[in-house]
């Protein structure tokens, strides 16, 4: 137990969201955000399911907001770490494996990088495949906003 405890000191003292001066707290909104720009950086995929792809679409037109990368993204935010939650449709024929380790590898670097909080899991839910026909709909979702 001491051992653990000592671990957990170090682990503290090395975080670069606190130190002597203070300590930086990120919201789960940011982490949101990073993680889902981070996503969005690997071609061959749109965040979120059908419903909410469409209902954003829609919803971004008339706001104005670029919401595009918040959908799909779940996150719980510690003090050091975050676990995260992705669900995203994978154009078609690519390789949903592939896709998957390149979105989780991109997230948890753009979230230790510029965050700077350790990235302990990302869970991908793929619940859409694209296929080609859809995609000019995607692309003038797009152009609308």
């Amino acid at each position: 137990m001491n051992e653990h405890n000592t671990r957990q000191e170090q682990a503290e003292r090395s975080s670069p969201l606190s130190s002597e001066r203070g300590a930086t707290t990120i919201s789960d909104a940011v982490v949101s955000k990073v993680a889902g720009i981070a996503a969005l950086e690997v071609e061959g995929i749109e965040m979120g399911g059908a419903t909410s792809r469409t209902v954003g679409g829609f919803l971004d037109s008339w706001t104005g907001s670029g919401g595009r990368q918040g959908r799909g993204v779940s996150v719980e935010v510690g003090e050091q770490e975050a676990a995260i939650e992705l669900s995203m449709a994978v154009e078609y024929p690519r390789s949903i494996p592939q896709i998957s380790e390149a979105v989780r590898n991109n997230v948890i670097n753009r979230v230790e990088n510029l965050v700077g909080l350790n990235v302990v899991e990302v869970n991908i839910t793929v619940n859409e495949v694209l296929l080609p026909q859809e995609q000019p709909q995607l692309d003038q979702q797009r152009e609308v906003r």
